[in-house]
């Protein structure tokens, strides 16, 4: 759970008083597209859990008129607070639901979903409604999000790009100390997912990330190079079995079993868009598919089941990190 609270806490009154005060106007370049505010938002609509947590995490709850694309519960911490702010969808929402809401910001966590080809709108519709957009850089830095179904990463996937987001954020709604000791946190969750495998050789270690599948008898979403998961990978020194540049490519099961990864790393979903998101029908496959049940990872019961949004660019990757650190160090899967 976030210690934000006891974070500020130990900055003193007067690790508050240094942070800087955002000065208005403020223009922020958001990939590619400055952004002008006035003043802080007061009503803000997010597209994406990532984004949605991030304000949560800053103390911005009262600020939030609708969040949406949800894929599992909020956290324990943000759930009073999120019991009061409408859900206009859990996927992606209508661009009406959003405008609906007259927001003075609107973040979005894919640029699928607010973009040059957006589901919900494009920048430019928002933008001709006097409605600044965020989009998490995370996603469009060192990425092509018109190659493949969830894009084509063109770099390795950068962690500062989450710290990125939360101080660009934390200047917006003029809550800077708070985001400096939120990214403080953070780092320090990274730093002790790297300590607990300190000295631990791990370079004959390989894993597997599957988020989902359209349908069971067809071929998986897992992870490929250089995005959100295989950065986690390569933070704690495992090699992904998966040689994509796509984002979230579909690849056979039996080239999974050919690559047979020592460790299998499976999503946990609340939201039911495909019957793969279901976690335990995940679990049933791999122990009666011909040929996924002959896995080593399977044999030997090495499957981290983790948050799907643990595998996505925002707070919830560096507990993933942790979890996964854990379960490298002891060699069993978390129970």
């Amino acid at each position: 759970m976030l210690r934000l609270t006891a974070l500020l806490t130990a900055f003193g009154f007067s690790g508050l008083a240094q942070a800087a005060a955002t000065h208005y106007p403020l223009t922020v370049d958001n990939c590619g597209m400055p952004q002008t505010f006035a003043q802080a938002p007061q009503r803000a609509v997010t597209i994406g859990q990532a984004g949605t947590e991030i304000l949560y995490a800053l103390g911005l709850g009262e600020r939030l008129a609708g969040t949406s694309l949800w894929f599992n519960d909020v956290l324990p911490a943000f759930k009073a607070q999120n019991d009061k702010v409408p859900r206009l969808a859990d996927n992606d929402p209508s661009f009406e639901a959003v405008v609906g809401k007259r927001p003075q910001l609107v973040t979005a966590q894919f640029e699928w979903m607010v973009g040059e080809q957006g589901v919900v709108g494009t920048r430019q519709q928002f933008h001709e409604l006097n409605i600044p957009t965020y989009l998490l850089p995370s996603d469009c830095e060192g990425k092509d999000n018109l190659v493949g179904a969830d894009g084509t990463r063109l770099q390795p996937f950068k962690v500062e790009s989450i710290y990125k987001s939360v101080s660009q954020l934390a200047e917006i709604f003029d809550v800077q100390a708070r985001g400096e000791a939120l990214n403080a946190e953070l780092r320090g969750q990274l730093e002790k997912a790297r300590a607990q495998l300190a000295g631990k050789d791990l370079s004959g270690t390989s894993a597997l990330f599957w988020f989902s599948s359209a349908d069971l008898d067809i071929d998986p979403y897992v992870a490929g190079r250089q995005g959100v998961a295989d950065f986690m990978l390569q933070t704690l020194g495992v090699r992904n079995v998966v040689e994509s540049q796509e984002e979230w490519p579909t690849v056979g099961w039996e080239t999974l079993a050919k690559a047979n990864p020592t460790w299998l790393i499976i999503a946990r979903m609340d939201r039911r868009r495909f019957p793969a998101d279901d976690y335990r029908k995940k679990l049933e496959f791999l122990r009666t598919d011909p040929v996924a049940k002959n896995l080593d990872a399977v044999k030997q019961g090495r499957i981290v089941i983790l948050d799907a949004d643990a595998m996505q660019a925002g707070i919830r990757l560096f507990r993933g990190l942790e979890t996964l650190s854990e379960a490298f160090a002891s060699g069993k899967a978390p129970q």
